[in-house]
């Protein structure tokens, strides 16, 4: 979530910052946890850690216990959500069970609210948090995107895709928006936590007086998509993967339309916590095998995201 500063914050980057997130921002500090419902029957599967290649690299208790606790909310396609059958897919969980494959560790998915993500990893619910989260000084310093202040503990990222985000209407009733200069008196539905938020607010503040964005906020992004299905919002915004997933989707392809540009784009991240520098190294060796080998552009393709990739997973690279 581009991804909050998403793309999953800065005001200024995107889940999704706008993302560069694609946290931590905001309401990513929150300290309530939403819905932590564990997904068991839903993990990313992996190899023996006696054949992987990488599993060496893992901290030991891990090896040992053969599972990575992922926090995600999964709920955001085409980056991770439920199928029909209910079965954790999309393009984390893709990555995530070729990483395990390089590992020799199963990468179990475990679901909960966008903003209370890093409060879960904070408090050893998860081992890492993998959500179109995007990677920004704000989350890897733990400040408040808005007032700089020290919020939280930081994160450490291992960014993986780049995305932006993006602006969507109702199909044929763009109310004039094309930008998002043309927000102010207008309603706005936003995940809560997002990049998409954080630019709301950042261009809130530039309105006319008694004109200004009336933001709506949601635990997730498919109930602001109904919201604005319904007639109840004017626009929506969302990292541009899955702005431009809804829109081919969404009806059949005849709810919404994407009007202007994507902006703010920046990386989306693996949050690790600063302790565990031993996970950070090992996730980054997984990634940067599964690009090397060719998996990770075939998962991208396969999800429409290939104009995201990356050429090597760095860490911390959000701005």
């Amino acid at each position: 979530m581009t991804a909050s500063s998403t793309r999953r914050t800065t005001a200024a980057r995107s889940r999704c910052a706008a993302v560069s997130a694609i946290a931590v921002a905001g309401a990513l500090l929150l300290t309530g946890c939403g819905d932590q419902t564990k997904n068991s029957d839903n993990s990313s599967g992996s190899s023996s850690a006696a054949s992987a290649p990488l599993a060496d690299k893992l901290p030991a208790d891990i090896r040992a216990k053969g599972v990575i606790r992922v926090g995600s909310d999964i709920a955001y396609p085409p980056v991770e959500f439920k199928d029909e059958s209910g079965k954790v897919v999309g393009i984390d969980p893709d990555l995530a069970d070729a990483m395990g494959k390089q590992l020799g560790v199963t990468f179990q998915f475990e679901n909960g609210t966008f903003d209370a993500l890093l409060t879960g990893l904070r408090s050893n619910r998860y081992d890492i948090a993998m959500s179109a989260m995007t990677d920004n000084k704000s989350r890897q310093e733990g400040l408040d995107p808005e007032t700089g202040k020290k919020v939280g503990e930081g994160v450490d990222f291992v960014d993986y895709m780049v995305a932006g985000v993006s602006i969507y209407t109702r199909k044929g009733d763009t109310k004039g928006i094309t930008g998002w200069a043309d927000l102010c008196g207008k309603k706005l539905a936003v995940q809560r936590g997002t990049v998409s938020e954080d630019l709301a607010k950042a261009e809130a503040k530039k309105c006319p007086k008694g004109k200004t964005i009336a933001l709506q906020r949601f635990d997730d992004d498919q109930q602001a998509q109904t919201r604005l299905r319904s007639g109840g919002a004017d626009a929506a915004s969302s990292d541009f993967p899955v702005a431009a997933y809804a829109v081919k989707t969404s009806g059949g392809g005849k709810d919404f339309e994407i009007v202007g540009e994507q902006v703010d784009s920046a990386p989306y991240g693996i949050a690790v916590s600063k302790k565990n520098t031993q996970l950070r190294d090992a996730l980054q060796a997984a990634m940067n095998a599964i690009i090397q080998n060719g998996e990770y552009q075939k998962i991208l393709e396969k999800w429409g995201a290939q104009d995201g990739a990356v050429k090597e997973a760095v860490i911390n690279g959000g701005k």
